[in-house]
């Protein structure tokens, strides 16, 4: 259970007392990540947030920061998404209070002092040479530009070597004044205290917080055909990597939770189709799995996978021959068991306190209304097999599948003619 809380200045609160837990876990949500970024801005969302952790007007330095938290055993964080940006931290609940202060104080008061933005702008630039490092992530990344091409959502979230060099401070202030607003935020916060405590913390250090200009939205995403459907980077790896994506469907569809648990059927868990087809029995990968993607207004389904060069093709062709398969009747008992894996995996998160409180304000950042466990687990038993079958003859279509490889291959048009369903 969980109640909304709308202060005078417009910030949103939602929270969850779970008498149960001796945690308690704070989540600031806003609502500004890359999608909301001009080109020249690409990573300037995720470049803000690390700078909140490098030093406020009380405490000058990360080191002060981290200790408040750490230094009562709590955990600290943040991170950047394509559609907001969030900063939790979980501690004990009697610690609560200065563990909010110390949020709070991120929020309002970092210094974004000139040194610190240079060596932030180096850690970034290494962080991004650390994913294009990796080919799992490199790949990922190249999957994102087939799939939403020319528009932010399918940039890197940290942006690039050369827009990262270029972002200045006053950049950062401008956008900062502009996205950073009560009326552009969610608190979240679940665990052992009452709502009243959780209310009455929020007002005293975020109550007078008054940021009400108007806020830039976002590019919003039009479907279109893909310029390219495979795209190869070539490098000297022992295995190739590779992402193969469908777009899917955005938060709001009716039919959301229908596509989630075709994904659970197709690549979620190690009884799941393409683990048990192309590991267990072929062999051919050690690791497989699939995941759906929803924003607010577009999606995707993607797979992904690693294999020996030589067997690239043979993996791609009984990945698609999975995925043609899921146009066929779902057997009643594998509906039953992708429902049954649904649903355990919900209500074993909702146990925590973090997870709690990243349920309800990302929901609520997001979309705006906040759905309870039961009526995610009532959506999930409604789904029929009729439901599933019709949803991926809709989905499933074999002009619209799309492959990124990073590995040791070259530019090979037959690849392209597996993509058909």
């Amino acid at each position: 259970m969980f109640r909304k809380t709308t202060l005078d200045n417009g910030l949103c609160l939602v929270t969850s007392s779970m008498p149960h837990t001796r945690s308690v876990s704070i989540s600031i949500f806003i609502h500004a990540g890359s999608r909301h970024e001009t080109d020249p801005q690409a990573g300037i969302s995720h470049f803000i947030e690390h700078l909140c952790f490098r030093g406020t007007t009380k405490r000058p330095t990360a080191n002060e920061i981290s200790t408040a938290i750490e230094g009562v055993g709590g955990i600290l964080n943040g991170g950047t998404d394509k559609e907001l940006t969030v900063y939790w931290c979980k501690v004990a609940a009697p610690h609560f209070a200065i563990s909010f202060e110390v949020l709070a104080d991120m929020l309002l008061n970092s210094r974004f002092d000139a040194a610190d933005i240079e060596k932030e702008r180096q850690v970034i630039i290494e962080e991004i040479n650390m994913c294009n490092d990796v080919p799992a992530q490199r790949v990922a990344l190249l999957i994102d530009e087939l799939l939403w091409p020319g528009h932010p959502l399918g940039r890197d979230i940290a942006g690039s070597r050369e827009t990262v060099s270029a972002i200045t401070r006053n950049t950062m202030l401008d956008y900062l004044t502009g996205h950073y607003q009560p009326d552009n935020t969610v608190i979240a916060i679940a665990g052992g205290l009452s709502h009243r405590e959780m209310v009455d913390t929020v007002k005293q250090f975020l109550g007078s917080w008054d940021n009400r200009q108007p806020h830039p939205g976002y590019s919003d995403y039009v479907p279109q055909p893909p310029p390219r459907r495979v795209k190869i980077e070539t490098r000297d790896t022992e295995q190739i990597n590779l992402c193969l994506a469908l777009p899917g469907l955005p938060y709001l569809h009716p039919k959301r939770f229908q596509l989630d648990i075709l994904n659970v059927i197709l690549g979620e868990g190690m009884s799941s189709r393409l683990f048990t087809e192309i590991r267990d029995k072929l062999g051919l990968v050690y690791g497989i799995n699939s995941f759906a993607d929803h924003f607010l207004d577009t999606g995707a389904l993607i797979i992904s996978a690693g294999m020996e060069l030589k067997n690239l093709k043979t993996a791609v062709a009984a990945i698609v021959e999975q995925l043609d398969k899921l146009k066929e009747p779902v057997p009643e008992a594998e509906l039953t068991k992708a429902k049954e894996y649904s649903k355990g995996r919900l209500l074993l998160r909702m146990e925590d306190s973090r997870s709690v409180a990243g349920w309800m304000g990302g929901q609520a950042i997001l979309t705006g209304r906040i759905l309870t466990v039961d009526q995610v687990l009532a959506n999930i038993d409604a789904i029929t097999v009729e439901e599933l079958q019709q949803l991926a003859t809709e989905l499933l279509i074999g002009d619209q599948l799309r492959l990124a490889l990073v590995g040791p291959a070259g530019p090979d048009e037959s690849l392209e003619k597996l993509l058909t369903l």
